[in-house]
């Protein structure tokens, strides 16, 4: 069985575990507008324990957001993680006065995971919150991965749950460790800036707005939060086989290579993700710096096309930058590096009015070409 991970600091006061108990007759009292997250009280579902700092972290995404969600909704596997993201969300939730619904996708990649769905129905009796389930086969497409393929069905599988019960923002329960080991991997797999960026506390995909309130807290404070739940009412949370099996890429980095890095460097972990806070800033003044440099290419009004002639006129990595975000703005993949430098080289050496019909690259779906001083990107017929 996997260690548990020891914290990157000791565990403060503020994030010991809290057993206060409900007001009486259940009743949790009602946030005010504009409270501090930190002052507010919290009521602890079923009397169970809760751990204030992760209280925190919740109350300051939720009260971040530019209104306040009638109903949230948490992701939910069954593991330490999301389990007590589910177990925290309740007592917010009650506080603030805002519904939660718990959604819980079954992959089917495991022997247990019947046994998982209804062990995350019974958290889901605990807390007296609904608990809506996904079924999903897990397909590899594309030169896909298992990982990657499983992410991207438990997305889809998320954003059907969350239409269908009319909410709009989900919380996840990734943290610090996750983040860490993010930035590892992307870093091992040559990925750009933006991608050392890593995980995004607040993120848009298919309609939904998924938050992210538990990068900053380490998993050593969630375990100690399960070991005082399961003490306190005897729900154990699930472990997935997976998550310790170094076939799979990220168990890998995390049973191989993180023990040697705790071994010599014990705060890696928030030193790595603050260095992802640093990246995601940097991204951010790229990506503005780049929708200026379009905005003087001349782009047509659908920003499909802009003008070479004006693109030629910025540096080098300017033009680079530019090109990526204009793809992006376009719906096209990301190309590789080397991919992206044939790209630039071929705009490069094409003649001042761009008059060459040999010009054709396609990516992922797109294709990009140049016709009379204009370069464009369509989908591809």
């Amino acid at each position: 069985m996997t260690a548990r991970p020891t914290p990157d600091t000791p565990l403060a006061a503020e994030s010991g575990v809290s057993h206060s108990a409900p007001q009486a007759g259940g009743q949790a009292p009602r946030a005010e507008e504009g409270a501090s997250p930190d002052a507010l009280p919290a009521s602890p579902p079923a009397g169970l324990p809760l751990v204030p700092a992760l209280i925190t972290s919740l109350r300051q995404a939720l009260l971040a957001l530019p209104e306040r969600p009638a109903r949230f909704g948490v992701a939910l596997s069954g593991g330490a993680d999301s389990a007590m993201l589910a177990v925290h969300a309740a007592a917010v939730a009650r506080d603030l006065g805002v519904g939660v619904a718990l959604f819980h996708v079954h992959h089917g990649l495991q022997a247990a995971a019947d046994a998982w769905s209804e062990h995350v129905n019974a958290l889901g009796r605990l807390l007296d919150l609904p608990v809506a389930q996904a079924r999903v086969q897990v397909e590899q497409a594309g030169g896909k991965g298992v990982e990657a393929a499983a992410r991207d069905a438990r997305y889809a599988a998320l954003a059907q749950l969350a239409h269908a019960q009319g909410v709009a923002h989900v919380l996840l329960a990734h943290h610090r460790n996750d983040q860490a080991e993010t930035v590892l991997l992307r870093l091992l797999r040559g990925t750009g800036l933006a991608g050392m960026a890593a995980m995004a506390p607040v993120s848009q995909r298919d309609g939904l707005t998924y938050l992210r309130p538990w990068l900053g807290q380490d998993r050593a404070v969630i375990l100690q939060a399960a070991d005082a739940v399961e003490a306190a009412c005897g729900w154990r949370p699930v472990e997935d086989p997976t998550n310790a099996d170094p076939h799979y890429t990220r168990a890998a980095l995390r049973e191989l290579l993180a023990p040697v890095l705790d071994s010599r460097w014990p705060g890696w972990r928030a030193i790595v993700a603050r260095h992802a806070g640093h990246m995601a800033e940097a991204a951010q003044i790229l990506d503005e710096v780049a929708r200026e440099d379009f905005a003087r290419l001349d782009p047509s009004d659908d920003g499909a096309s802009f003008s070479l002639k004006a693109w030629r006129e910025l540096s080098a990595p300017r033009q680079a930058q530019v090109l990526r975000h204009w793809l992006s703005q376009n719906g096209a993949r990301m190309p590789t590096d080397a991919r992206l430098r044939d790209l630039l080289r071929q705009l490069r050496e094409l003649h001042s009015l761009g008059h060459d019909r040999q010009l054709r690259v396609e990516q992922s779906g797109h294709v990009i070409r140049c016709h009379r001083g204009r370069v464009w990107v369509e989908t591809r017929g």
